[in-house]
This record gives C-alpha cells, structure tokens and sequence, in this order.
C-alpha cells in the first residue's frame, strides 16, 4: 500500500484528538528552520531576557528553539533547489518572483519567504534549475535562478 493512503494522513489532527503545535505543524513534524532563522530567534531572546522582559514571548521562544532541527545548507552549488534557497521563477509572460524556502518559525523575517510545507514550498523543493512549477495563482513558472543559503562561516575557539 502506497503511503499516500493512510489513515494518519488524512485525519486531520483536531478530529483524531491530537492538537497542531503553536507553529502549526502537524503533529510529529520536524520543525525544520534555517540556520540564519536560528540565530534571528536566538536574538530576540537574548534582548528580551538581557531586558529583564518576562512574558509569553520569552517562553514562546524558549519552545520553539527547543523544537527546531536547524538545516545546513549544501556544501557546494547545486542546481536543486535546497531549504533555505532563494529561487526565482519566471512566468510566460516573463515577469519575475522570487521565493526563499523557509521553516514556519521564520515565515516573518523575510519578504519573499515561503514555508517549505506550503503547496509553493513543497512544489519549489521538488524542482531544479529549468523547471517548471504551479504557483499558488496557478499559473506555470520556469526556475531561473536558485541561490542557496550560504553556510555560517566556521568559528574559531580562542583557548
């Protein structure tokens, strides 16, 4: 049987009794974010506690960071599209969009960003370089162009 077919999948989570995560994850999906998304949240709740701040947002971060499976980017070029990438689609009539694949932690951050669950997202991570992909108006889109995350720069230890 194809895994396409069962049951779990098809329930959503309310009707079976178990509950979305704030993220809106379904249950026991990875919460998969970019590196740089990371280290955004990671930010925002080092200011909030170097503020003293007490509040839901603190406690909200402190989840979701010990949710998160941070993703790395590929090691070299790559004609794929990857989590994390920026691509940029053209349609027929030959205007442009660009979309950056991101986590639902990070939808916020960045304009053109896309969650890697959403129908665009999971149409983007599927295609490579000169493929075409339905966008969420439906119209048809080629890839013209992918520009991965780059990796963090390694850091050195002072000892």
């Amino acid at each position: 049987m194809s895994r396409a077919f069962i049951k779990e999948d098809v329930d959503l989570p309310e009707r079976s009794g178990r509950k979305r995560s704030a993220s809106g994850l379904p249950p026991g999906a990875t919460n998969y974010i970019t590196a740089r998304g990371a280290k955004r949240l990671r930010d925002q709740l080092q200011k909030l506690r170097a503020a003293n701040a007490v509040s839901e947002r603190v406690t909200e971060l402190e989840q979701i960071l010990a949710s998160v499976h941070v993703v790395d980017p590929p090691d070299g070029p790559s004609n794929s599209v990857t989590f994390g990438a920026t691509v940029t689609v053209k349609d027929k009539k030959g205007a442009t969009e660009t979309f950056t694949i991101v986590g639902v932690e990070e939808l916020f951050f960045e304009r053109t960003a896309v969650s890697w669950i959403s129908p665009l997202g999971k149409a983007l991570l599927a295609a490579d370089m000169g493929d075409w992909i339905k966008l969420d108006d439906r119209r048809s889109a080629k890839i013209v162009k992918i520009v991965q995350d780059k990796r963090p720069p390694k850091t050195q230890s002072a000892h």
